[in-house]
């Protein structure tokens, strides 16, 4: 369970993570900087398990595969948006970073609600306003991608 960090539409890769600071790879490095163009105060705010909750066409933009990282080095437990630009619901799953689709939940959600989320049931609860929204559960193969924490580290588990 986690607070709520709300945003709008086409949040883009470039306020993710902005380009100044593509010059690391590092997690913990990049989750210093992750949103602060949109939130300044995101990356000294945000707690294991939050969620980060935007609108449509979340993650457009540069196909960096920076955003995904930084958002899952802040300790965000799950991005909720109505939809996703393509390259980063695919970079997500690659880095470990669960995402869901819920239009409901994103136009319900409030900044600062506490949520939590059951991937396998694919439901989002909200406990603040006591209120439950649907998304798809995780397939099978996306499941342990997420479980491993990315598709590296899922190609290596296959040769234990």
């Amino acid at each position: 369970m986690g607070k709520a960090f709300k945003y709008g539409d086409n949040v883009d890769t470039d306020v993710i993570i902005p380009a100044r600071y593509l010059s690391t790879f590092d997690p913990a490095e990049l989750a210093k900087h992750c949103m602060e163009d949109i939130d300044a105060g995101f990356a000294g705010a945000v707690r294991p398990g939050d969620v980060i909750v935007g609108g449509s066409n979340f993650g457009c933009g540069s196909s960096r595969e920076h955003a995904p990282v930084a958002i899952k080095g802040s300790g965000v437990a799950c991005v909720i948006a109505s939809s996703f630009a393509r390259i980063f619901y695919r970079n997500s799953f690659n880095a470990g970073m669960p995402i869901l689709e819920s239009g409901e939940a994103a136009e319900r959600i409030r900044a600062g609600d506490e949520v939590e989320v059951d991937f396998a049931r694919g439901a989002i609860r909200n406990i603040t306003r006591d209120e439950s929204y649907r998304a798809e559960p995780f397939p099978p193969f996306i499941a342990k991608l997420i479980e491993c924490g990315g598709l590296v580290d899922y190609v290596k588990s296959l040769g234990e």
